[in-house]
């Protein structure tokens, strides 16, 4: 029996040397069945079936992550993620729909299975799902998931980092530099009212409990504002900040507090003078027209998307310039290629696309693939910059898979990774690691949307 590569080059070779050999007429079409039937294939993608869901939750990458295994009857499995802080039921309600099914029919599965997500942390079951069907799909084939995407832009992907916050400017600022010295090209930064909160006269609010609202109602509900002297302040930490980092580096700004309207705007007025590459989810993305007079406005990139399942939404945005820049979270808008397909609508409109991302690097790898594939892919989140045993979760990839900055797509067949199995099982948020899950085998429902 010959012996094979791992990546299955040799066992293809042997198969299509025996066609040949059949072809040419030196080989009985009954010795090529056998012929073929002897050699062990990674895969034979027309008759991969689904047989099983399972799930094992990590915690503190930073969030809380449940990563997904589905499983088929040829022995090959595919990884994806629920996004940060969901629920694993997300997925694993999907079960019942899958099991039979092909894997490598990604788009047709999303489709069928696209009705149970939603907005934020709703959408993380599909869009998990959905990132282990690709690489099943690319484990099948013997291809990155890159390429079935149509090829690459670029092999490898700018990251900006955020910044766990501080209220001491200096502190912060010497956070920001250490980001800087690790080679990071691209910084982002919180800038929330809790900054000046607690100083007498910077924030108009009905008398009580001032700040129980966030949360529960949007921004425009509060009756929450910011005086000239909160303004001033928070712009005086950001000019403090700038002079540490300079003026060269982009610098995101993000959750500013659940503020209204015209404070957003006198507030993004006052940032202006500093630069910000974007200003992030200043009001609920819902609000298409409202977000549009603050980017009329503000003389600074306004930004939106992260909480957004489904291209219909970013279209909007884009369609009516809402925002100068989308920005998705591949774990909550649809999945690796409804992503690209949101990047590519996107385009149209001359919107660039950031990309939104804290996770482990099941999920980073399903944005890395994307955003290498599309031309307007701006800059993708890392997250997980103080994580020390974050890249160790995962085997198969060059390391360091964050290099100054930057993170090359691997070439391997799928997402280009494997589970370190004794790292994952190290960090779990809750026992079980791929346990079997029998009880969601035969969850049933009319799930048809039409009459």
């Amino acid at each position: 029996m010959p012996r094979f590569s791992k990546d299955g080059s040799s066992r293809r070779s042997f198969l299509k040397a025996g066609a040949g050999l059949a072809g040419a007429g030196l080989l009985a079409e009954k010795d090529l069945v056998a012929y073929q039937s002897s050699v062990r294939t990674a895969s034979k993608p027309s008759d991969l079936k689904i047989t099983d869901l399972r799930v094992a939750v990590v915690g503190r990458a930073p969030m809380t992550a449940p990563l997904i295994r589905i499983d088929t009857n040829q022995g090959i499995y595919g990884l994806g993620e629920v996004r940060d802080g969901a629920s694993k039921t997300f997925a694993l309600m999907l079960k019942s729909r899958l099991l039979g099914e092909n894997p490598c029919q990604v788009d047709r599965l999303f489709r069928k299975i696209k009705q149970f997500g939603g907005h934020a942390r709703q959408g993380g079951g599909v869009c998990g799902v959905e990132m282990a069907l690709w690489d099943l799909a690319g484990k099948a084939y013997g291809v990155p998931v890159y390429q079935m995407l149509g090829g690459k832009f670029r092999d490898a992907m700018r990251l900006y980092t955020d910044t766990d916050e501080s209220h001491d400017p200096k502190e912060y600022a010497q956070r920001l530099k250490e980001r800087l010295d690790r080679g990071f090209t691209w910084l982002k930064m919180d800038l929330g009212m809790d900054l000046v909160q607690n100083t007498p006269g910077t924030v108009t609010h009905p008398l009580g409990d001032a700040f129980s609202p966030r949360g529960l109602v949007k921004h425009m509900f509060t009756g929450m504002e910011l005086t000239d002297k909160g303004i001033a302040m928070m712009a005086d930490y950001v000019a403090r900040i700038r002079e540490a980092i300079g003026m060269e580096v982009p610098l995101s700004m993000d959750h500013f507090g659940h503020i209204g309207v015209n404070s957003c705007i006198r507030l993004g007025k006052a940032l202006e003078k500093y630069n910000p590459a974007w200003l992030e989810d200043m009001i609920p993305w819902q609000e298409t027209e409202l977000m549009k007079s603050i980017t009329q406005a503000v003389d600074a990139p306004v930004a939106t998307g992260e909480d957004i399942y489904l291209k219909e939404p970013f279209a909007e945005l884009c369609r009516t310039h809402a925002v100068d820049i989308i920005h998705p979270d591949l774990a909550t808008s649809g999945g690796i290629l409804e992503t690209k397909k949101i990047g590519d609508m996107a385009q149209e409109y001359g919107v660039p696309m950031a990309m939104h991302f804290a996770g482990t690097p099941i999920s980073f790898l399903a944005n890395l693939h994307c955003a290498v594939a599309t031309e307007n892919a701006l800059v993708l989140e890392f997250h997980s910059a103080d994580v020390p045993w974050w890249e160790s979760l995962v085997n198969g990839i060059e390391k360091p898979i964050i290099n100054k900055g930057f993170a090359r797509v691997p070439d391997g067949p799928g997402l280009g990774i494997t589970l370190h199995e004794e790292v994952v099982k190290q960090h779990l948020a809750e026992p079980g690691y791929f346990e079997p899950t029998p009880e969601w085998d035969k969850e049933r429902s009319w799930d048809r949307l039409w009459s």
